[in-house]
């Protein structure tokens, strides 16, 4: 068959076409809610409020629609080691979390273990949630990854007067996240507190995870002498008089924590 020079020119462009390399679809944003819990077990109780979660709370909630994302006790004394447990859960949106925790108390099954449990009497002081929003800046949160050793994890909060936060994200947006990276740090997630009297408009909840301690203590100390990061405080503390109160609190993931 004789090929016409349009013809070939046909041919041309439709073998581009399948050669083309297809657009990759954007990740769409996280628009889950979250759940930050913190329980703070009755003296000498906390391995029977670990044992109630293991042998059935972190089943009960998933049969009611709640993602189970992480577990933890603090590392250290001076943040509640021995008496406290930290959780971060996901709900589908607000909504789902009133009806899937109206589910979950209602639920038969864990009536009784909650009953069992507290035979003795109650195990659980205190009580305390804050529902959360991921930042833009922040990435896909994972609880599974590659690998199966423990990560040393934390918790960290700063506080800023509320026409400082946009400031904040935008530092952290711009220059902090590349930089945590450049120095082996992994950012787990980024949040604002989605209520006002939880400091919506005045913090930023993050977590980050390390190889271990010592990792973490090395890589600070290398994110801190960065003069990319100097620079970029240094601008953001001229420009927008930002300095944010922190807080730190080093993390040890549960033996039944899906995020290790």
């Amino acid at each position: 068959m004789k090929i016409t020079l349009p013809l070939f020119v046909l041919l041309i462009m439709s073998a581009g076409c399948a050669l083309a390399p297809k657009p990759v679809a954007a990740t769409a944003p996280d628009s889950r809610v979250y759940e930050l819990r913190t329980y703070t077990a009755t003296p000498g109780n906390l391995d029977k409020v670990l044992a109630r979660f293991r042998d059935h709370t972190v089943r009960l909630f998933a049969k009611h629609g709640i993602v189970n994302v992480g577990y933890w006790v603090p590392a250290e004394a001076k943040d509640g080691a021995g008496e406290k447990l930290v959780y971060l859960l996901a709900h589908a949106n607000r909504e789902a979390a009133v009806a899937s925790w109206a589910a979950f108390r209602a639920d038969p099954e864990w009536m009784a273990a909650k009953a069992a449990s507290e035979a003795g009497g109650a195990i659980v002081a205190k009580t305390e949630s804050v529902f959360l929003a991921p930042t833009d800046y922040s990435p896909a949160l994972l609880t599974t990854r590659a690998g199966s050793a423990a990560r040393a994890f934390e918790l960290r909060t700063y506080t800023v007067p509320p026409e400082k936060l946009a400031a904040l994200d935008a530092r952290f947006r711009d220059h902090t996240t590349r930089l945590f990276a450049k120095h082996g740090m992994t950012s787990l997630a980024y949040f604002h507190p989605l209520d006002a009297d939880k400091g919506a408009a005045t913090t930023l909840v993050y977590f980050m995870a390390y190889p271990g301690r010592e990792a973490a203590t090395t890589s600070w100390a290398a994110f801190r002498a960065d003069p990319e990061w100097q620079a970029a405080k240094a601008e953001s503390e001229r420009k927008d008089n930002l300095s944010p109160q922190t807080a730190s609190v080093f993390l040890v993931p549960t033996d039944f924590s899906p995020m290790k």
